[in-house]
């Protein structure tokens, strides 16, 4: 997860070059207290382990990346205090961790091409070639998940390792249905339920040449060929399945910045080919109906046979109204409808929101009658995946001031602060710690969509690393052990208030290919030496092992 290439506000330059920006601002925050209220389900006869969450007395120190945040026992929590059978886990995608990019008969994806084309556009120029090797060190990476004592673990499949160019016509690939098998039946013999994430952004390659992948509708038929082999070779083992990973950030900054792959957007944003006003929704839309046929295929012809269930995984920034004008609330309103909505909407209620509608007109692809039906309620759950909060404002936009571009389309700028303090204390990048935007995430889930069940599949906090951070400094991670015992909190006292929230899933359990900003930024529960590729379980996977012990 990347949000670094969104521009925040409608300020920018004439020239329009959107570079990574280093935040600074006041440094000092007091994140929210959680509640004290107690849920039904705390009185367990079962073993348990405390886990401390903790306000901050002053808050994360950011001006300076090494010094611990001060703080204090607020209040405990830990498995008795989450609904029986909550899933505690840990996340990867495979593009990000495995290498072996050319091995075992597996095909390029667009992310291979994007890298050796453009390395100018990945922060230290790097690729994922080697990546961390989880490809020839998977049973290295189960053996952390199961000394973290979690439950789960949410990975994703290569496309191009299972069909190498993409589609059933070109053959399906043993050598990687071998290497799925051999991680599938290594995570079940450590107890750990495996979640598997069909698409993550690594589309192959072959079908980018062949119809420029999902700018065409013929990529719906290719998915669900791929999606078929997945069912029927690991679906007896497999019992949780996400058919997208972020749908949102894959169209918004795949073809509406050019900052990932395929690269594509407006000459005025900096590519060769592409059109930030249409390409985006042309994107979204094939991806949604994607989406509903590998449901309807899994619901019809695996379902019953194979007891599994099948969701997507969508993410979203928390919006806070700049202030309680009606203006700013409409306006935050709107940034939900163009980020959440997007794809919220029409798998609730077979439509786009009322704003998109209405904002974007004719830019926005229309779903047949047949189409909206099958869209509709296409989910067994839902995936949330959540980092961060901005405030919205509203912003009139024209083609004046800046080209179109979907991002921009809510008429609203997107703001990191407010009378020159910051929302939450930064990581020097894009990430911007606000723990009870999770918790309103939540509820808003529950309030406009029915309250589907939710699980958050991603949640976490990178370091910027620095070629001088020792290995012992990078281990010593207590802002991030804090971040993730804030939001369990905030997840919680969601839980408390009625939200289905059925999971929590750190992201990530090793440090990885970041996407452009390649390997500069950690999100580790893990180090890796990248010299060595040695895994070394960081304190805050230390944590995670001692409160998640049953």
């Amino acid at each position: 997860m990347s949000l670094t290439s969104l521009p925040l506000s409608s300020n920018f330059p004439s020239s329009y070059s959107f570079t990574s920006p280093i935040f600074s601002g006041n440094p000092y925050l007091i994140l929210p207290s959680v509640k004290d209220s107690k849920l039904p389900h705390q009185i367990s006869k079962k073993k348990s382990t405390s886990l401390h969450i903790v306000c901050l007395r002053g808050s994360f120190i950011t001006t300076n990346e090494t010094a611990a945040a001060q703080t204090a026992p607020s209040l405990t929590l830990g498995r008795h205090s989450f609904p029986p059978g909550f899933t505690f886990g840990a996340a990867s995608s495979a593009y990000q961790i495995e290498g072996a990019w050319n091995e075992g008969g597996r095909g390029p994806s667009i992310w291979d091409t994007f890298c050796h084309e453009h390395p100018e556009k990945i922060a230290d120029r790097s690729n994922a070639n080697v990546a961390v090797d989880s490809y020839h060190r998977y049973e290295e990476d189960v053996k952390l998940l199961k000394d973290m004592n979690v439950d789960a673990y949410r990975f994703s499949i290569s496309w191009s390792r299972i069909l190498p160019t993409g589609s059933l016509k070109g053959g399906v690939n043993q050598d990687g249905l071998n290497y799925y098998n051999d991680l599938i039946n290594e995570l079940l013999a450590n107890g750990i339920t495996p979640y598997a994430t069909l698409f993550h952004w690594d589309v192959p390659q072959g079908l980018e040449d062949k119809y420029n992948g999902f700018l065409d509708k013929r990529i719906v038929n290719d998915f669900k060929g791929y999606c078929e082999v997945c069912f029927h070779e690991f679906g007896d083992r497999v019992k949780y399945w996400i058919t997208l990973n972020e749908p949102w950030s894959f169209v918004s900054l795949g073809y509406g910045l050019g900052t990932h792959a395929p690269g594509r957007c407006s000459p005025s944003f900096g590519c060769s080919v592409g059109n930030s006003a249409i390409e985006p929704y042309i994107a979204g839309h094939n991806l949604i109906l994607a989406h509903a046929n590998a449901y309807r295929l899994y619901k019809e012809k695996y379902q019953k046979t194979q007891g599994g269930q099948i969701g997507i995984t969508v993410n979203s920034l928390w919006y806070v109204p700049y202030d309680q004008t009606h203006e700013n609330k409409e306006a935050a309103n709107r940034l939900m409808d163009f980020m959440l909505g997007w794809y919220m909407d029409p798998l609730v209620r077979g439509d786009y929101p009322f704003n998109m509608k209405a904002l974007v007109r004719e830019r926005l692809p229309a779903f047949s009658k047949e189409e909206s039906e099958m869209i509709t309620k296409s989910f067994d759950f839902i995936g949330i995946n959540y980092y961060s909060a901005m405030y919205g404002r509203s912003q009139t936009f024209s083609i004046e001031t800046v080209p179109y571009l979907s991002i921009f389309d809510a008429w609203a700028e997107q703001l990191t602060s407010k009378d020159n303090v910051n929302i939450g204390p930064s990581n020097g990048s894009w990430l911007y710690i606000y723990p009870k935007g999770l918790k309103e995430l939540l509820l808003f889930m529950k309030k406009r969509y029915g309250n589907p069940p939710v699980y958050i599949t991603e949640n976490g906090y990178s370091y910027v690393d620095k070629h001088d951070m020792s290995m012992e400094e990078a281990i010593s991670d207590e802002i991030r052990r804090s971040y993730h015992a804030l939001h369990l909190a905030q997840v919680r006292d969601a839980i408390a208030d009625g939200a289905d929230v059925k999971g929590y899933f750190a992201w990530s359990l090793t440090d990885n290919f970041e996407w452009e900003h390649g390997f500069t930024e950690r999100f580790g529960l893990a180090y890796i030496d990248y010299n060595t590729l040695e895994r070394t379980p960081k304190d805050s996977a230390k944590w995670f092992s001692k409160i998640l012990e049953k």
